[in-house]
């Protein structure tokens, strides 16, 4: 099980690295991608606070690897290989297990919650310090935008694999 519920446990082993996997993985990171781009290029511009621009963090990464730096490399970085991919890995793959390992089954709410905290301090804690700019960026507001973004990115991926998984089983 990918979800964390208390109505159906979590097995010990790992999920198969297979096309349903792969499928869960693209179809929760896509909506997940898309709720943390709606939040911090949408409604949070729009309420007054930061706009979120994670092509950018990913571009400045890339050109401190030496690696190809232009907005289109900004974008498939962000989107595909960390929304779609990287991230619905860490869930599945380090997080779900180890959660399950200390606490057992609990509800995905709070879990997905922490690791969404978790994604932001990576992010933005240190992929920033990595791309050469301010640690937590300085804590403006772009960083409490993108601490909310995180948050939200876990929770709904998170969400997204229980409403699968629950269809799968019924």
């Amino acid at each position: 099980m990918l979800a964390l519920t208390s109505e159906r446990p979590l097995t010990a082993t790992l999920p198969k690295m297979n096309v349903d996997t792969l499928g869960l993985m693209f179809i929760s990171g896509f909506v997940a991608t898309i709720a943390f781009d709606f939040w911090g290029q949408i409604v949070s511009p729009g309420l007054g606070f930061a706009n979120l621009s994670p092509h950018g963090l990913a571009q400045s990464l890339l050109g401190s690897l030496g690696l190809p730096n232009n907005a289109f490399a900004g974008y498939f970085v962000h989107f595909y290989v960390v929304g779609l991919i990287g991230y619905p890995i860490g869930w599945m793959y380090i997080f779900a297990p180890i959660w399950q390992k200390i606490f057992g089954n609990t509800h995905w709410f709070l879990p997905s919650a922490i690791y969404g905290f978790g994604l932001w301090l990576f992010a933005i804690g240190g992929i920033t310090f990595i791309a050469g700019l301010p640690f937590f960026l300085n804590f403006t507001g772009i960083a409490w935008v993108a601490l909310v973004g995180h948050v939200l990115y876990g929770i709904v991926m998170v969400a997204v694999l229980d409403v699968i998984e629950r269809k799968k089983a019924q």
